[in-house]
């Protein structure tokens, strides 16, 4: 059963202290692309996640989120600097004393805890060191039930397509039937046309029978498609038969379109014939459609 390039998959699992989440999508796309979002300090993920996937997408535009958090307190450290800070507040108590004009030399002390939190450089912040094999070990761990997710909705969707695909491939090989059908009897129309437009032209005279079987037969030769509409019941046969594997076949039933295409323009141009040629712009038409639709099919 095919797969569809369109998917969509997502995990989320709390793994030693870090809540991470992990969402995989993909849309249409002809060669395989992959593209990630990732926390800035978790950069060296990217490779990791597309070796990771190298192998088990062989075409879409694939794109891996990954978000990664830590309960409050976790992911920084937060350090007061406590000389900074008595230093501000000996340079205050300094410069009150030089202004001081309350006949003591003070002025009102109201230096407050608010009043020091507004000043730089009194608090640094420590960013925890990153251990990439642990992040790894619980990124893979999440990766693996995202990517269960997401390839079971591609083979849902896959298992659609392919049955729309079968109910275009058996119009088309109706129409196949109805072209065969009429095939037998251009021939002999034409004969026909031809005796009677030579009766005509000539009136009483003598008619040559094996000129006209001659003639019938050379053009029975020339707008003969019986090698067209056989490698198109072939063609059909394998596109059938490639919608039952489980391989990547988008671009075989690519090609084999090319190929249908082939010999139906060519039955048009062979064919002298109007029933055939309504059929053949018909049978176009579906064969469009097919090939949109296998722009899906990964």
């Amino acid at each position: 059963m095919p797969k569809s390039m369109t998917g969509y998959g997502r995990a989320q699992k709390l793994i030693d202290g870090r809540d991470i989440l992990v969402e995989i999508r993909s849309v249409n796309h002809r060669y395989y692309e992959f593209s990630a979002r990732l926390p800035r300090t978790c950069m060296f993920l990217e490779e990791k996640l597309k070796s990771f996937l190298n192998g088990k997408i062989s075409r879409g535009k694939v794109e891996v989120a990954v978000t990664i958090t830590r309960p409050e307190g976790q992911e920084a450290q937060i350090v007061v600097n406590r000389s900074v800070a008595e230093g501000y507040v000996n340079a205050l108590r300094s410069l009150n004393m030089e202004l001081g004009n309350d006949g003591q030399g003070w002025l009102r002390d109201d230096i407050t805890l608010n009043s020091l939190l507004r000043l730089p450089d009194l608090f640094s912040v420590t960013k925890e060191q990153q251990n990439e094999d642990e992040v790894w070990k619980g990124v893979s761990e999440v990766a693996e039930e995202a990517l269960a997710s997401f390839l079971d909705m591609r083979q849902v969707e896959g298992g659609r397509l392919a049955a729309d695909l079968s109910g275009k491939l058996d119009t088309l090989n109706c129409m196949l039937a109805q072209v065969e059908a009429l095939e037998p009897g251009v021939a002999e129309s034409y004969r026909n046309r031809l005796y009677t437009k030579i009766t005509e032209l000539l009136e009483n005279t003598n008619i040559d029978e094996q000129r006209i079987l001659m003639e019938t037969a050379i053009f029975a030769e020339k707008t003969a498609i019986d090698e067209e509409t056989v490698r198109l019941h072939s063609h059909i046969a394998q596109f059938r038969e490639l919608l039952q594997s489980a391989e990547p076949i988008g671009r075989k039933l690519d090609f084999l379109v090319q190929e249908m295409n082939r010999e139906v323009n060519t039955t048009g141009s062979k064919a002298q014939d109007l029933g055939i040629t309504k059929l053949v712009v018909d049978m176009k038409s579906e064969i469009e459609k097919i090939r949109e639709q296998i722009q899906n099919i990964e």
